[in-house]
């Protein structure tokens, strides 16, 4: 009978320490980023915003694009719990047409890989003509 209440205090006791395990989580405000139509050459720099609703510091190990037009930069300090941040995205404007691109998110949150996407379109780059006015 001691021994199983001892073994009963001491899964009692391992369990709740167990389930209290501190972990980084994300929260992005927005996962994808739309464009729109935009003017070739534009500026292309956009941002993903996050907070860390963890209750541990949030790093990243890698933040990488689907293609070498888009640029992110992910956040060199480590987030800690409470605290946002932003991801920054850039993409190349002078290349015409319909564009949508993933980034993935690669960190120490519970859920460690999250796929950030961005989209639209970029115009054709207007002929000289069109630029000063004349038809």
């Amino acid at each position: 009978m001691k021994r199983l209440l001892l073994i009963i205090c001491l899964i009692s006791f391992i369990i709740p320490t167990h389930s209290q395990e501190k972990t980084a989580e994300i929260s992005f405000n927005e996962t994808i980023i739309d464009y729109g139509t935009i003017e070739n050459g534009e500026d292309g720099k956009r941002t993903f915003e996050f907070k860390n609703i963890g209750n541990a510091p949030l790093i990243f190990s890698r933040i990488i694009s689907s293609c070498g037009c888009t640029i992110p930069k992910k956040p060199e300090k480590p987030i800690l719990p409470g605290e946002s941040g932003i991801i920054e995205v850039e993409y190349d404007t002078k290349r015409t047409g319909l564009f949508q691109k993933a980034i993935t998110v690669n960190s120490n949150a519970k859920t460690p890989n999250i796929i950030l996407r961005i989209k639209g379109e970029v115009l054709p780059e207007l002929e000289e003509d069109e630029k000063s006015g004349k038809k």
